[in-house]
């Protein structure tokens, strides 16, 4: 890749994927784990795929989240769903090499549809490797840069962190908060792209670079930005002071949106 080139998209315009390379050896336990208790009969899981910094081949043991993408063929049901949440729960506890294991869940129909090719097409071919079952990514293209695909995944920031916003200030623990803080900093961090116009259409991969993007743009918000990196890093700000800086961002990246457009 050239200096000139943006970082997360290739020569031709294409945005890169996760690269093909082994598991760091300090998740593959964990890893055959999860693909061993997931892939037991009458479950249903039609594909199991790793994405995030374990995917990448930059987690740090003891701090990074394993997340995985479910595929199941058929829609989940209740039972199903309380099935999988067990094996979650039991994967977290058995193996400290991360600090939670994350589950996305959808039905093979579901990211096969037309609808959703720029959600679920996007994202099994550009953020996650299958690791075990069909591997739906080989069914679509390569996709370029475009707005439909950053409002596709991130177009429910302000639904999303409005409900994060309840359920921080009514968290019964210290410990639910600050992983809810955590996740609500992550979640704000990824959906700056919408806000970056022409300049955030380099697809980044780590919430480091999404700031770096975000920064070129908005350098006046540095400090309120990397506020959140911290919090999705290592968080430990008081309730008052999260709720009152997350509530501030929302409302201006609702603004800045409905008087931008933004062309990807």
């Amino acid at each position: 890749m050239s200096a000139s080139q943006p970082m997360g998209v290739d020569a031709e315009g294409f945005i890169l994927t996760v690269p093909d390379a082994p598991v760091q050896r300090e998740f593959q336990p964990l890893l055959e784990d999860a693909c061993g208790l997931l892939s037991q009969p009458g479950l249903g899981v039609d594909g199991i795929y790793v994405y995030g910094s374990v995917a990448r081949g930059d987690a740090l043991p003891g701090v990074s989240d394993l997340d995985l993408t479910l595929v199941l063929s058929e829609p989940p049901t209740a039972a199903s769903l309380e099935r999988l949440e067990r094996i979650r729960c039991d994967l977290a506890l058995r193996h400290p090499s991360v600090t939670k294991v994350d589950f996305d869940i959808g039905s093979r129909a579901q990211v096969l549809a037309v609808e959703n090719k720029h959600r679920w097409g996007f994202w099994l071919k550009h953020h996650c490797r299958c690791v075990w079952g069909n591997d739906l990514a080989v069914q679509f293209e390569r996709f370029r840069p475009s707005l439909d695909i950053a409002l596709a995944v991130n177009g429910d920031f302000e639904a999303v962190l409005s409900a994060y916003l309840s359920r921080i200030a009514r968290a019964d623990t210290e410990h639910e908060r600050l992983r809810l803080q955590r996740e609500a900093s992550r979640k704000l961090i990824r959906a700056t792209q919408i806000v970056c116009g022409v300049e955030g259409a380099t697809w980044p991969q780590t919430l480091e670079e999404y700031v770096a993007l975000f920064v070129q743009r908005y350098p006046m918000r540095v400090t309120q930005v990397a506020f959140f990196l911290f919090e999705a890093r290592n968080p430990g700000a008081d309730s008052e002071r999260f709720l009152a800086r997350l509530q501030a961002f929302l409302g201006w990246m609702v603004l800045q949106r409905s008087h931008t457009a933004v062309p990807l």
